[in-house]
């Protein structure tokens, strides 16, 4: 499944693992433009890895790399033991767009990647409804995506990609399009369902605050071409005070390494 590494006298799992990974893209004149550069870089069984960096530093493209979506130019990429040449059943991933099926129900959007995988309908809509009772959307199942908020919306694509139990779950800025009081809920709902099933989270965003309040690691990326600059452990404890002077030092740390290399 991987190897094991000893940090803080536990055996981790090192589910995904990258080495010397380069990714060039071409534009429609054929110029080269080098979004990643040489990343090194391991995530365990069970950490909340959070990738935060200026625009343009390619935190999305490496999340679509560790996702099979897209492939690197140089380097070697394993998850879950594995090269990875396509999107694998262990994992789901999230979006900023909701991704949800506009002709099906709630439910049955949930219940969608189970359906792929043959569970049987009354299996499946016992966990989708399981599901969004604890993400608060109990009541909806039979409801449509354009009569939900944007914070339902996200919840219950977030709810879809719970529902299969991936291993991983990959997160490009799922938060960033909602207004200040829903990204606050949605980032304690997520954060709770985190502490209780602690699956390995891989979650890309641009607001350092997010970051320090969700992550468990912080990955710190440098301006295009996009390289490794930083690499954090995050030592708060959940549930984690945004006001606290520690919390504030994180944050005011990342900011300033930031803006220092978005040049």
């Amino acid at each position: 499944m991987g190897e094991f590494v000893k940090l803080g006298g536990l055996l981790l799992n090192q589910i995904i693992k990258l080495k010397g990974i380069n990714k060039t893209f071409l534009s429609q004149n054929n110029s080269s433009i080098k979004a990643l550069k040489n990343i090194n870089l391991n995530i365990a069984d069970n950490e909340f890895v959070c990738l935060i960096g200026p625009s343009g530093s390619g935190k999305s493209t490496l999340l679509r790399l560790m996702a099979g979506l897209v492939q690197p130019t140089k380097g070697k990429l394993e998850v879950m033991g594995r090269n990875i040449k396509k999107p694998i059943k262990e994992a789901a991933m999230v979006f900023q767009q909701y991704s949800l099926l506009p002709w099906r129900n709630i439910i049955e959007n949930v219940a969608f990647g189970l359906e792929i995988r043959g569970v049987a309908k009354e299996k499946r809509y016992k966990i989708a409804n399981n599901i969004l009772k604890k993400f608060g959307l109990k009541g909806f199942n039979e409801s449509y995506p354009y009569e939900l908020s944007g914070g339902m919306k996200q919840r219950v694509a977030i709810a879809k990609a719970i529902a299969i139990s991936p291993e991983i779950i990959y997160m490009d800025e799922p938060f960033g399009a909602l207004d200040a009081f829903t990204r606050t809920k949605m980032q304690n709902s997520f954060k709770e369902y985190w502490v209780e099933d602690r699956k390995t989270i891989v979650f890309v965003t641009h607001s350092v605050e997010e970051a320090v309040f969700l992550g468990t690691r912080v990955i710190v990326m440098s301006a295009r071409p996009g390289r490794i600059i930083g690499d954090y452990k995050i030592d708060l404890p959940y549930a984690r005070d945004k006001w606290n002077s520690d919390f504030g030092q994180y944050v005011k740390k990342f900011t300033k390494l930031i803006n220092a290399n978005s040049k």
